[in-house]
C-alpha cells in the first residue's frame, strides 16, 4: 500500500439555520441535509444524505480532506455523525483558514471565486435550508455540489499558480499562498 493520502474536498449543507438552534455555538445541532464530496482517487462527485454519511466517513479515512472553513464550520456539524473517525486526527486543508492567517481575516468563498475563477457561487447556505423544508433534496445536492467543485477549482489554482484572488467592493486583490 502506498503512503500517499487520497484527497476529498468536501462541504455539506444543514437542516436549519443558526437563530433556530441557539447560535453559531451549536453547530452541531444545525443537522446534516447533504454531504457533497469529490473523491481525487475515483475523480467522482457524489452527494450523501443524512442518512448516507457512514459512506462519506469511509472516504475521509486516511485521506486529506480539502474545504472552505471545514474547521469551524463542516468538522463541528459533522463530528455528531462519525462513528469511527476522530476529527482531530484528519489532515485537512482549510483555505479559508490559509487565507484568513496571511489576511487576518475572512474571505467568502463566493469573493475567491469570482475573482479567482470568474465565476459566482449558485446560491447561498439559507437557500440550501429552504430547499430542505420543501423537501427539494436534488437542489441541495446540486447547490451542494457546485461548491465542492468551486472549492476543488480554487484548490488546484492555489497549488498550480502559488496565489488566489479575491474581490472587495470592485477591487481584486491577489494572495501569495502555497497549499500542499
Amino acid at each position: 500500500m502506498s503512503n500517499k493520502k487520497n484527497k476529498i474536498v468536501f462541504d455539506l449543507e444543514t437542516q436549519k439555520e443558526f437563530k433556530e438552534v441557539g447560535g453559531k455555538q451549536n453547530l452541531a445541532e444545525l443537522k446534516i441535509s447533504v454531504v457533497g464530496a469529490y473523491d481525487y482517487a475515483t475523480d467522482t462527485l457524489k452527494g450523501y444524505l443524512e442518512d448516507e454519511i457512514e459512506e462519506f466517513e469511509y472516504l475521509l479515512q486516511d485521506s486529506i480532506v480539502i474545504g472552505y472553513n471545514i474547521r469551524q464550520f463542516d468538522f463541528p456539524v459533522l463530528k455528531p455523525y462519525l462513528k469511527n473517525t476522530d476529527i482531530d486526527s484528519i489532515e485537512m486543508i482549510d483555505i479559508m483558514e490559509e487565507l484568513q492567517n496571511i489576511l487576518g481575516y475572512r474571505i467568502s468563498l463566493d469573493s475567491v471565486a469570482e475573482a479567482t475563477l470568474g465565476i459566482k457561487k449558485s446560491g447561498h447556505g439559507l437557500q440550501a435550508v429552504e430547499y430542505y423544508r420543501r423537501g427539494e433534496i436534488d437542489k441541495i445536492v446540486s447547490y451542494c455540489l457546485d461548491d465542492v467543485k468551486i472549492t476543488r477549482d480554487i484548490y488546484e489554482f492555489a497549488k498550480k499558480n502559488g496565489y488566489l484572488k479575491f474581490k472587495a467592493g470592485w477591487d481584486i486583490y491577489e494572495v501569495p499562498i502555497q497549499l500542499k
